[in-house]
């Protein structure tokens, strides 16, 4: 399989600077990754630098925590939208998912419709390291009832990242038009191939130029 089309190289560390967006740019131009994902701040620029090569841009809405107001990851998708962002991760609700509250899905309803009038992708981030397996389950169902194009693991912020139990979970319980995004301490490419072995279809990581260089090694 091409490896490097699975990988969405990823930088959302809080003190990158605007050099390290031009890399991370340039390094998936270079290995023909399937996408970058930069912090909403840096859209614009990664859209300048990626100009029309074959790398989607994607970006974070609600990051990391996801209990910001709906109104307020409206207007974060709308603004990387028009800053050129093709795909977008929202953060679920893990409070009011909690909570039992069904504004989860009506929230998410709301983002999946205003991403699919731009003709953009909807990702969501479960953050299965706050999740029971059962929860698992009710949010990639919750999530995939709501319209969303991809299912996520994590943030990268948690205490910990993608399992590919979890991974298994979600690819068991969601309809084979939605995909499974794997993130989260994917650092090389034994993870990434036992994440894509349980199903899932991304990778998110920081770590795909070493995974590649791995991958050539073996070769």
């Amino acid at each position: 399989m091409d490896i490097n089309r699975y990988i969405e190289h990823t930088d959302l560390k809080p003190n990158l600077v605007d050099k390290d967006i031009d890399l991370l740019v340039q390094e998936a131009i270079d290995h023909r990754f399937v996408g970058v994902c930069v912090p909403p701040f840096w859209v614009k620029r990664a859209a300048r630098e990626i100009a029309d090569h074959d790398v989607q841009l994607v970006t974070v809405v609600g990051f990391p925590l996801g209990y910001q107001m709906t109104q307020s990851k409206l207007i974060e998708i709308e603004t990387a939208i028009e800053d050129g962002a093709q795909e977008l991760d929202i953060v679920m609700n893990i409070s009011a998912f909690k909570s039992g509250m069904p504004w989860v899905k009506i929230e998410l309803a709301k983002c999946a419709n205003l991403i699919h009038q731009s003709s953009c992708i909807m990702k969501v981030i479960l953050e299965t390291a706050y999740l029971a397996e059962e929860e698992i389950i009710t949010a990639t169902k919750l999530a995939c009832e709501a319209g969303t194009d991809f299912v996520k693991t994590s943030t990268g912020f948690a205490a910990s990242g993608a399992q590919t139990n979890h991974i298994t979970l979600m690819r068991e319980n969601a309809p084979s038009n939605v995909g499974i995004k794997a993130s989260g301490g994917i650092r090389d490419l034994d993870t990434l191939n036992a994440m894509v072995t349980a199903g899932a279809d991304r990778v998110g990581t920081s770590s795909g130029v070493e995974i590649m260089a791995e991958l050539a090694d073996r070769d």
